[in-house]
């Protein structure tokens, strides 16, 4: 594991790079329904491997500070706040209120994963 960044903000950081990528994979082409679907899946995958590329590493790395299900919870609050920005920002979507409290309900769900109880 590289030294120069702290082994428990690394995999943070490399699970935010690499939802970006996946987030444009998944959802970039929505931008682009003139194109055909076989070249959209294409430039899809190619987008999907650089963020394979960062995900792997994240989580083997991350598994020497995290347990298996802190990094998965990690993953799913990273994802859901990229695409939160992705959704306004690029596909110029808004978000409600309701999505405000769904975010508040799986945060408070990482909060019970990461505390420690006794």
């Amino acid at each position: 594991m590289p030294t120069f960044v702290s082994p428990y903000l690394l995999p943070i950081l490399m699970l935010v790079a690499s939802n970006v990528f996946m987030t444009f994979a998944w959802y970039g082409h929505l931008k682009f329904k003139d194109y055909s679907l076989p070249l959209v899946i294409m430039v899809s995958w190619g987008i999907a491997f650089f963020e394979y590329w960062l995900a792997v590493p994240a989580n083997r790395w991350g598994s020497t500070v995290y347990s298996a299900a802190q990094l998965k919870t990690m993953q799913e609050v990273i994802t859901l706040v990229v695409f939160a920005g992705f959704s306004v920002l690029y596909l110029k979507e808004p978000l409600g209120w309701n999505h405000a409290l769904g975010f508040a309900f799986l945060a408070a769900g990482a909060f019970f994963l990461f505390h420690k109880w006794t």
